[in-house]
C-alpha cells in the first residue's frame, strides 16, 4: 500500500495481476498529476491466491507502457482485515463483488464495496471490467481504456466534479 494518509481505496480483481493493479496505478498517476497524492492511500489485491507474489501481467505492462503509464508491484491476496482497513473497496467484476459481499455480509462494511464501472461514463454498475487474461492484446487495450475512464470518473465523483 502506498500514497497519502487520506481516503483509503483498494481495487480488487481475481488475481491482482491485470485489472486491479492497473486501476491502482492509473488512479495514483491521476491524483499525483493533480497534486493530490496526500488525499488518497491506494492499494490493490486479488480474491484468489493464484498469482500471489507475481508481477503484473506482461501484456498489460506492455499496453500501459505504450500509453505512457509504468507500474510494477507484486500481487497480493485480499484479506478480510482489508474490509476494516479500507474506506472504499472497488471490485472489477460481479464475481469478485459477490465474494466481497459474502465476506462483508451482515456488516456495515458491505456499503464500502462498489463496482468499478459505476464510475465509467460509458458503463453502468452492472457491467464488469472484462478480464483479458485468455485473449489477445486487443482485450488488454479495451480493458485499459475502460479502467482509465472509470478511474477518471471515480476521481471526479470523489472530488465533486461535474465533468
Amino acid at each position: 500500500m502506498s500514497g497519502g494518509t487520506g481516503l483509503k481505496i483498494i481495487f480488487v480483481c481475481q488475481g491482482n495481476i491485470i485489472r486491479s493493479p492497473l486501476a491502482e496505478n492509473l488512479f495514483r498517476q491521476m491524483v499525483d498529476d493533480r497534486g493530490m497524492a496526500d488525499k488518497y492511500s491506494l492499494s490493490s489485491a486479488g480474491t484468489s491466491a493464484y498469482h500471489v507474489g507475481e508481477p503484473p501481467d506482461r501484456r498489460m505492462r506492455q499496453v500501459a507502457s505504450e500509453k505512457g503509464f509504468q507500474y510494477g508491484r507484486r500481487s497480493r491476496q485480499f484479506r478480510r482485515k482489508d474490509l476494516d482497513h479500507f474506506d472504499l473497496i472497488i471490485a472489477m467484476d460481479s464475481d469478485n463483488r459477490r465474494l466481497l459481499d459474502v465476506w462483508a455480509a451482515g456488516e456495515k462494511k458491505a456499503s464500502k464495496i462498489h463496482m468499478m464501472r459505476e464510475y465509467d461514463p460509458l458503463g453502468s454498475p452492472e457491467l464488469d471490467v472484462p478480464d483479458p487474461y485468455y485473449g489477445g492484446i486487443d482485450g488488454f487495450e479495451t480493458t485499459f481504456e475502460i479502467v482509465k475512464r472509470s478511474c477518471q470518473g471515480l476521481l471526479e465523483a470523489l472530488e465533486g466534479e461535474d465533468n
